[in-house]
C-alpha cells in the first residue's frame, strides 16, 4: 500500500470491513425470495483466502525495473501479488467472479504509483521503449473491462496508478475553472473544491472509487448531470502524456479547430496516452439543494413527465425516475418504519388507491433541485404542475434525503447477492424520447427470454437517469439466479439480450460506462463499420506498437471472450 493512495479490496467492490447488510431492512428477504427464489439469510458462497490464489509471477525483466526504480524510486514501483491482482481487473460481474475463483488472466508484471507529470513522461517512454503495454489505472471502478490485459500478452504490462497526483492545482475563479490533477478520487476532489467555495457538480454511483481521470477516459456521467452536464461537457482542457510528446489543450469555452483533438480523448480508456490533469468547469456552491421525491401512477407517465421538465423553464440538477419493479426493489430495500412514516405512508397509499392506482404499477421519482432559494421555489412550483399533469403526486423531501444518504453504497450490494449464488449487473443506454418506453418494454423482454431460455430465474428494472434535450438514458439492473460453475455463461445470453436490445430499439451501446472489451462486439453497429474504421486508424495512428491499453474499444472478440477458455466460447 502506497501512504495516501485509496485501494479497493481484491475480491470486491470497496474498501475491506464495509459491506451490504439486510438486517436493518426487514422487508428486502422477501422481496428476493419472491422475485427471484434465493433465501439471502443463507450465504452459499464464500471468498476464498487471498493466499489460496495461484498469482502468475511477475514477467518485469531487472532491465525495465532498474529503469522504473531511477525514474520513480523504488517505493513506487511495486510488484507484490495483492496490489497487482488488485489492478488486474475492474469490479465488473465478470471480474469479481474470476477473480474469486483464482481465474486471474494476465496479471500485470508491476504497478507503479508515479507523483508528477514529469515521471509519467518519463515512465511511458520507458515502457513504449522496452515494448512493454500501458495500463491507465484510477480507481479500479470499472466494469467493462477496459483495466484487463489481453489474456495472449507477453510482453511486460505495466499498470499504471495516478493516485499520488490528486492535487487542486488551480482556479480560475473568473472564468469558472478549475486545474486538477488526474488521479483525485472524488470525495478528495470535492473537499479541496469546498474548502474554496466551489465545487465540479460530478456525482456518479462509483463517486467515492473513481477518479477524475478515470471519469475523463471513459466519458462519465454523475446523478447531476441534469444541471452540470457529463464529464464531457464539464472537461473543457486537459494535457496527455502520449509516447514521445505531451498533448495540451487549453480550457477554451468553444473552438473551430477542425475534428475536436478533445473529444477523442473523451472516452478513449487509455487508447492515445495518460490523462495526467484536466481543467473542469466549477460552480460556486448553491444557496439551497434539495430532492424532492413524487410518485407516478406508471413508468410512462414519469417518463412523460421527465421530458417535459427538460422542455420546461424548469433547469433542475436531476429528474430521476424508477420502473414499477425498481420502485418495489427501493421500498423493500428500506429501513423499519417508525410509526409516525408509517401512518404517512399508508396515508399516501390510501390517496393513490382513491385516485384508481394499481399499486403494483407505481414509480418512484426523485428531482433535485439547486439555486438560490427563490430560484429553488420556482422550480418547484413549476414542476408540481409537470407532476400533476401527468398523473404524480409529491410526497416531500422524506425519501430523497434517505436516497441522497445512501447513494453510493449501492454497488456493495453485488458482493453480497454473488455470496448468495445471484449473479447481478446493470447496463445503461440512451435512445430519443420517441423511442424510450418501446426501449423499456423490449429490453426487460428480451432479458426475461433470455434467462428463461437458460432456465433461470431472474429480474430486471430500471430508472431513468439523465435527461437531455432529445433523449434520456435509461439505467437497467439485472440480477440472476444461477449458483453453478456455468453461472458465467448465464451472465453473457443475458447481457448480450440486453446489449442487443440496445441496438433493435435506437440506442446506443452505452450512456457513461464505456465501452472496454464488454460492448465493443455491437460498435460496428452502433456508429456503424465506418465509424469503427475511423476509430481504428486513429489508435493505429498514435500507438503504432500497440502499446497503449490494446485491446479495449476497438476489440474483435466477443465480451469476455478473450479471458474464458475455448469451452466458453463453444458455448456461446
Amino acid at each position: 500500500m502506497i501512504d495516501g493512495v485509496k485501494q479497493q479490496k481484491w475480491w470486491g467492490w470497496g474498501e475491506e470491513g464495509k459491506a451490504y447488510h439486510y438486517e436493518d431492512k426487514p422487508k428486502f428477504p422477501k422481496f428476493v425470495l419472491e422475485k427471484v427464489g434465493v433465501d439471502i439469510t443463507k450465504p452459499t458462497v464464500t471468498v476464498p483466502p487471498f493466499s489460496s490464489l495461484e498469482v502468475p509471477a511477475s514477467q518485469l525483466s531487472d532491465g525495465l525495473r532498474a529503469e522504473l526504480n531511477a525514474i520513480l524510486g523504488e517505493r513506487f514501483v511495486q510488484t507484490d501479488d495483492e496490489t497487482r491482482v488488485v489492478h488486474a481487473f475492474g469490479k465488473g460481474v465478470r471480474d469479481l467472479v474470476r477473480v474469486r475463483r483464482g481465474e486471474l488472466g494476465r496479471v500485470p508484471d508491476v504497478v507503479v504509483y508515479p507523483g508528477t507529470e514529469d515521471e509519467v513522461i518519463k515512465l511511458v517512454d520507458a515502457v513504449v521503449a522496452a515494448d512493454g503495454v500501458l495500463i491507465p489505472f484510477g480507481g479500479g471502478s470499472n466494469i467493462v473491462a477496459a483495466l484487463e490485459a489481453e489474456p495472449g500478452e507477453t510482453r511486460q504490462v505495466v499498470s499504471v496508478n495516478l493516485g499520488r497526483m490528486r492535487n487542486l492545482l488551480e482556479i480560475d475563479e473568473t472564468s469558472g475553472l478549475a486545474l486538477i490533477e488526474a488521479g483525485v478520487f472524488g470525495p478528495d476532489m470535492e473537499t479541496q473544491l469546498n474548502a474554496r467555495g466551489w465545487t465540479m457538480g460530478h456525482h456518479p454511483d462509483s463517486f467515492v472509487w473513481s477518479t477524475l481521470g478515470g471519469w475523463i477516459a471513459t466519458r462519465s456521467s454523475g446523478m447531476q448531470s441534469d444541471k452540470y452536464g457529463d464529464i464531457a461537457d464539464i472537461t473543457r482542457g486537459l494535457t496527455m502524456v502520449m509516447p514521445g510528446q505531451v498533448l495540451e489543450l487549453r480550457p477554451l469555452p468553444s473552438y473551430s479547430s477542425g475534428p475536436s483533438v478533445r473529444e477523442m480523448v473523451l472516452g478513449s480508456e487509455g487508447r492515445l496516452g495518460i490523462i495526467t490533469k484536466a481543467w473542469v468547469n466549477v460552480h460556486r456552491i448553491p444557496e439551497v439543494r434539495e430532492l424532492q421525491a413524487y410518485f407516478f401512477a406508471t413508468y410512462e407517465d414519469g417518463l412523460k413527465a421527465c421530458q417535459q421538465i427538460v422542455e420546461s423553464d424548469a433547469s433542475v440538477m436531476m429528474a430521476r425516475v424508477s420502473d414499477a419493479l425498481e420502485t418495489q426493489y427501493i421500498m423493500a430495500n428500506g429501513k423499519q418504519s417508525s410509526k409516525i412514516s408509517s401512518m404517512a405512508s399508508k396515508a399516501i397509499q390510501k390517496l393513490m388507491e382513491s385516485k384508481g392506482w394499481d399499486l403494483e404499477n407505481i414509480c418512484l421519482s426523485f428531482v433535485g433541485y439547486e439555486g438560490s432559494t427563490n430560484h429553488v421555489r420556482y422550480e418547484k412550483g413549476l414542476v408540481a404542475k409537470i407532476v400533476k399533469a401527468n398523473n404524480g403526486i409529491g410526497v416531500g423531501k422524506g425519501p430523497g434525503t434517505l436516497y441522497d444518504q445512501k447513494k453510493y453504497d449501492t454497488p456493495y450490494i453485488r458482493d453480497f447477492m454473488l455470496d448468495r449464488g445471484i449473479v447481478a449487473d446493470v447496463s445503461e443506454t440512451t435512445t430519443p424520447w420517441a423511442y424510450a418506453a418501446e426501449l423499456h418494454t423490449n429490453v426487460v423482454a428480451a432479458a426475461h427470454k433470455a434467462m428463461q431460455e437458460r432456465g433461470v430465474n431472474g429480474v430486471v428494472f430500471c430508472h431513468l437517469s439523465h435527461s437531455y434535450h432529445s433523449g434520456a438514458c435509461q439505467y437497467f439492473t439485472f440480477a440472476i439466479k444461477d449458483d453453478s460453475e456455468e453461472n458465467l455463461i448465464t451472465y453473457d445470453a443475458v447481457k448480450r439480450a440486453i446489449q442487443q436490445a440496445f441496438m433493435d430499439n435506437h440506442a446506443t451501446v452505452s450512456h457513461h460506462h464505456g465501452v472496454g472489451e464488454e460492448h465493443s462486439p455491437w460498435l460496428d453497429q452502433d456508429i456503424s463499420p465506418a465509424g469503427v474504421f475511423i476509430q481504428r486508424k486513429l489508435f493505429e495512428g498514435v500507438d503504432p506498437g500497440n502499446n497503449l491499453n490494446p485491446g479495449k474499444i476497438i476489440h474483435d472478440g466477443a465480451p469476455g471472450i478473450s479471458s474464458n477458455s475455448a469451452d466458453h466460447v463453444d458455448a456461446l
